[in-house]
């Protein structure tokens, strides 16, 4: 704890001093913070098509391999969670339990899924006890962006956990927009579909003053969760062991999602805060085993927490952000089943985390201060300091009552001239955890260093070069470290290392019928060493041991195309396709079975192709989604293979504008009531498949919806 308290210490010294330079605003963005003129509904963003070629010259894009699905493309893919949204994403592999209410967790770049960081609005979604989140809890009625970074985000300005992970996914919530004469918005849905699905939903928008705006949402699901499904099995000599179909069973799920936020605009800054509830009741579908089709197993969760954030603008091109977020998570996990073994357990996990980031643009291209750069040359430097609090209760016996002090320093910079951007960070890890039954444990430390490196080889064209290296560490869950009779406390960190280069190519038209083309391309080496793994502790199926025994060496290449065309003057049509080689191999022990295999569920192909065509307020979706074969184990025997399996899903939706309330300043009238309906046809051909063994997923499903938007 006094290691702990000397980082803190050096680090508001650090910090603090960036607080005396002068207070004349820069205000380089106030003068839109206002919305004053307002900007247009979502509905009326559907209409403005040429917005996807502004969004598709951001300049941190050609540095970072990242993928975004937003606006009206966002949700014109029918998703109903998170979860099915990144399904499209080129190097993500799904983990799909099945059900409506089945447990949804992605792996990137066969990473792991502990590997990965989920950040709502900014601040990151924690879980301690299991280091996973389930994506199937996200709703995508109030998500209005998903971008998936393989690195890092590009932004210097930001919180140090954001340089932590192999890779990242931001979810970026609607923020509220006006205009002018309409002081609020209001957005009603309903959604019904197979599996007994009841879904409504409602939004409200409200413009409190002219610098605060309210925004405030809530969801309720229910879903039975039953569908049919077939189960067969061919044995490796090609005769076929069974062939039955029977009813899912258990897969129930009742949720509630309430949301409340407030937006704030100031001279030179901005501020947001947020308040999150989240519960449900769910069952667990259970793997299709030894002749048992249903299964017992309940989970109830509680997820709430509170967060906010200040970021404010001083002189002399010095920016500083905070970020603040407490949360309390309870789990209550049920197995009735006395012939297996009866568990009730219950978890209750807390975090507070903060966080201070500033930046200092040392030389800028655009800034016409006293940090002017007639060279062109622009240069960034940033500092951030996190300090995270995490502790777990649970009703185990003899369970230790871990606390977790997580303190984190980021040093960054960045250099940007002409053709060529340069960008480094070291992150710097200190842990320190405390239980009550054992001596406290040493302070770790870890040093994490990234560099990245883009190149415009010829300045006329939209053509870029990048690459990029990165090291990153995992601290072993609590669940890993202290888990009754599980867990292992002389566990060390999990640490990554990634190798990345890449090329892409931009380039839109302001005629014709081509508008935009965009082609990426990425291949990439990465390594794990000490991974964690659960090996058997003597001869009962329920005892097991964390161990580090793990070393895996993952070797491919994603590759992202899309293209607009502008076929008439209201014909829009937009390809998109995503594929992803990988050979994930496991190189943990020369003498075992698994030694060079593919490691489990990490098919060597797999790919997406999504088509949209839109005429004015009607649109056609098209989406199919392929995952090659693979093997449940990295033994990979005839007996482990895994067949490929697809889906082809359909969406129309169609936009029925009522009569407006009012316009944007400057603009034309936009509609700003109107109707929304959507009908949904997933897996069309009815295929019958397992992500994971024994876990079959629903065969054709759909749903309605009508949304009003007032």
């Amino acid at each position: 704890m006094r290691h702990l308290r000397i980082y803190i210490a050096c680090l508001v010294c650090l910090l603090c001093p960036l607080w005396g330079y002068g207070q004349e605003a820069v205000s380089a963005e106030a003068s839109g913070r206002s919305d004053k003129a307002g900007a247009a509904d979502s509905v009326a963003e559907m209409f403005r098509l040429d917005e996807l070629e502004v969004r598709a010259q951001r300049r941190e894009q050609p540095v970072f391999p990242v993928q975004r699905l937003e606006g009206a493309r966002l949700q014109s893919l029918g998703s109903q969670s998170v979860a099915d949204a990144v399904r499209y994403f080129s190097g993500v592999q799904i983990k799909d339990y099945g059900g409506v209410g089945g447990l949804k967790t992605i792996d990137v770049r066969s990473m792991g899924t502990h590997h990965l960081g989920v950040f709502y609005d900014g601040i990151e979604v924690g879980n301690a006890q299991n280091g996973t989140v389930d994506l199937g809890k996200f709703s995508m009625d109030n998500i209005e962006e998903i971008s998936l970074y393989n690195g890092q985000k590009p932004e210097l300005f930001q919180p140090a956990k954001d340089y932590g992970s192999a890779g990242t996914l931001y979810l970026r919530t609607r923020r509220p927009r006006f205009v002018e004469g309409k002081p609020y918005n209001i957005r009603l849905s309903l959604r019904g579909g197979t599996f007994g699905l009841a879904n409504p939903s409602v939004l409200y928008e409200q413009r409190l003053t002219e610098h605060i705006h309210l925004s405030a949402s809530a969801e309720y699901t229910h879903a039975h969760g039953r569908y049919h499904f077939r189960y067969r099995r061919v044995l490796p000599s090609g005769a076929v062991a069974w062939d039955t179909t029977a009813v899912r069973q258990n897969g129930d799920v009742e949720a509630l999602r309430a949301e409340a936020a407030l937006f704030g605009y100031l001279p030179s800054g901005k501020w947001h805060a947020k308040g999150y509830y989240y519960q449900s009741a769910r069952g667990i579908p259970g793997a299709i085993v030894n002749n048992v089709w249903t299964n017992s197993q309940r989970q109830w969760d509680r997820n709430a927490f509170a967060q906010g954030n200040l970021t404010y603008s001083f002189a002399y091109g010095i920016d500083m952000q905070f970020n603040a977020k407490y949360s309390n998570d309870r789990l209550r996990y049920l197995n009735p089943d006395t012939t297996l073994m009866y568990i009730d357990n219950t978890f209750l996990q807390q975090e507070v985390y903060m966080s201070l980031a500033s930046r200092w643009r040392i030389f800028s291209a655009a800034y016409d201060g006293l940090r002017h750069s007639a060279s062109g040359v622009t240069w960034d430097l940033s500092l951030s300091g996190d300090w995270q609090w995490n502790t777990l209760d649970a009703n185990l016996a003899n369970f230790v009552y871990p606390t977790r002090h997580t303190g984190l320093v980021a040093a960054a910079t960045a250099l940007e001239w002409r053709y060529v951007r340069a960008q480094a960070s070291l992150l710097g890890t200190f842990t320190h955890d405390r239980t009550r039954l054992a001596a406290p444990t040493p302070l770790r430390t870890d040093w994490s260093p990234a560099v990245y490196l883009s190149c415009r080889p010829v300045l006329t064209e939209h053509f870029y070069l990048r690459a990029f290296y990165k090291r990153v560490m995992r601290m072993p869950t609590f669940n890993d470290l202290y888990y009754t009779d599980v867990g292992n406390i002389s566990l060390q960190p999990e640490t990554a290392v990634q190798y990345d280069g890449g090329v892409q190519y931009d380039k839109t038209w302001a005629r014709g019928v081509f508008r935009a083309l965009s082609v990426k391309a990425d291949g990439y080496f990465n390594q794990i060493h000490n991974k964690i793994v659960a090996i058997p502790k003597g001869n009962g199926q329920y005892r097991w041991q964390m161990m580090n025994l793990g070393y895996v060496e993952i070797r491919g290449c994603d590759i992202n195309a899309s293209t607009t065309l502008w076929l008439t003057r209201d014909v829009f049509f937009t390809l998109a396709g995503a594929y992803t080689f990988q050979r994930a191999q496991d190189f943990t022990d020369p003498q075992d079975i698994t030694y060079g295999g593919q490691i489990a569920y990490i098919p060597w192909h797999s790919g997406s192709v999504t088509a949209e065509l839109r005429w004015r307020g009607l649109a056609f979706n098209y989406a199919f989604i392929y995952v090659g074969e693979r093997y449940h184990n990295s033994a990979n025997i005839p007996a482990n293979y895994q067949q490929p399996w697809y889906t082809h899903d359909l969406a129309l939706h169609y936009d029925l504008p009522l009569p407006a309330h009012g316009k944007a300043a400057g603009a034309p009238s936009r509609s700003q009531t109107a109707l929304r309906f959507a009908l949904e046809v997933n897996n069309v051909l009815n295929q019958q498949y397992e992500v994971i063994l024994n876990y079959p997923m629903p065969g054709i499903n759909g749903r309605g919806t009508i949304t009003l938007i007032l």
